[in-house]
C-alpha cells in the first residue's frame, strides 16, 4: 500500500513539473511574440516621428529655397527696373527731341515747320519763312513782323543749344540770275545776322543764297512765285547732341 502511494505521489509530482514546464515554455513564446509586437509598436511610431521630422526639415529647406529664389527674382526685377529707368532718364533720342521741338515751333506765326532726315540719318527741323512776311518787296531788310517771328524762333532754340543752323535764301525767276543770286544771299544773311544778334552763336550758323535754282512751285504764276520767294532755316543735331542721345 505504501509503495502504491509512493508511486502515485511521484507520478503526481512528475505531472506537475511537466505542466509548469509547459506553462513556462508557452510564456516564453508569448513573451517573445509580445516583445516583438511592442518593439514594433515603439519602432513604428518612432519611424513615423522620424519621417515626420525629416519631412518637416525638408519642407523648411524647400521653403527657404523658394524664399531665396523669390528674393533673388525680386532683386533682379528691381535691378532691371532701375536700369530701365536710368536709361530712360539719361536722354531722349535725336528724333524725339526734334519731333517735339518741331511741334513747338509750329506755333510761331507765319512759318511752316517740317521734320526731315539729314545726310547722317538723323532727324532735323526745317522752318520756312515766307519772304513776303520777312521783307518788303525788293528789299533784304527785315520788317518788324519778321523780327517778331525770328525772336520766337530763337526762344524755341534755347532748348536746343547742341544744334547747328543753316539759312537758305530763295527767289523766284523774275529778273537776271545774277540779281537773284545776290538778293537770295543778302536775305539769307539778314536772317542769319539777326539770329546771331539774339544770342545764337556765330559758330553755329551758316547761310547761303540759292537764287531760283530750287523752286517749290510754278514760277509762271503769281501764286507760285510768291511761294518760291522764301527763307528756309534748317536745324541739325551737332556731334555732341548725337553722342549724348545714344
Amino acid at each position: 500500500m505504501k509503495k502504491i502511494l509512493t508511486i502515485f505521489l511521484c507520478a503526481s509530482l512528475l505531472c506537475t513539473g511537466c505542466g509548469s514546464s509547459s506553462k513556462a515554455s508557452k510564456s516564453e513564446i508569448m513573451g517573445g511574440d509580445g516583445g516583438a509586437v511592442v518593439g514594433a509598436g515603439i519602432s513604428t511610431p518612432g519611424g513615423k516621428d522620424t519621417k515626420k521630422t525629416t519631412k518637416a526639415k525638408s519642407t523648411k529647406k524647400t521653403s527657404k529655397t523658394k524664399e531665396t529664389k523669390s528674393t533673388k527674382s525680386t532683386t533682379e526685377s528691381r535691378d532691371t527696373k532701375k536700369s530701365t529707368t536710368t536709361r530712360t532718364s539719361s536722354g531722349y533720342s535725336v528724333s524725339d527731341i526734334m519731333e517735339q521741338k518741331a511741334a513747338d515751333m509750329a506755333e510761331i506765326d507765319g512759318v511752316k515747320v517740317e521734320t526731315l532726315t539729314d545726310d547722317k540719318g538723323y532727324k532735323a527741323i526745317k522752318v520756312t519763312f515766307d519772304s513776303g512776311i520777312l521783307f518788303e518787296s525788293g528789299s533784304y531788310t527785315l520788317n518788324e513782323a519778321a523780327k517778331a517771328s525770328l525772336s520766337e524762333f530763337v526762344e524755341e532754340m534755347r532748348d536746343l543749344p547742341e544744334t547747328n543752323i543753316t539759312v537758305y535764301g530763295h527767289t523766284d525767276n523774275t529778273g537776271s540770275a545774277a540779281a537773284n543770286e545776290r538778293v537770295s544771299l543778302q536775305r539769307a544773311k539778314s536772317v542769319s545776322d539777326y539770329l546771331k544778334s539774339l544770342g545764337i552763336g556765330a559758330h553755329r550758323i551758316v547761310h547761303e543764297g540759292k537764287s531760283f535754282r530750287e523752286p517749290i512751285a510754278d514760277n509762271s504764276t503769281a501764286a507760285g512765285r510768291r511761294l518760291n520767294r522764301r527763307v528756309e532755316v534748317f536745324v541739325f543735331a551737332n556731334a555732341r547732341m548725337i553722342q549724348q542721345s545714344r
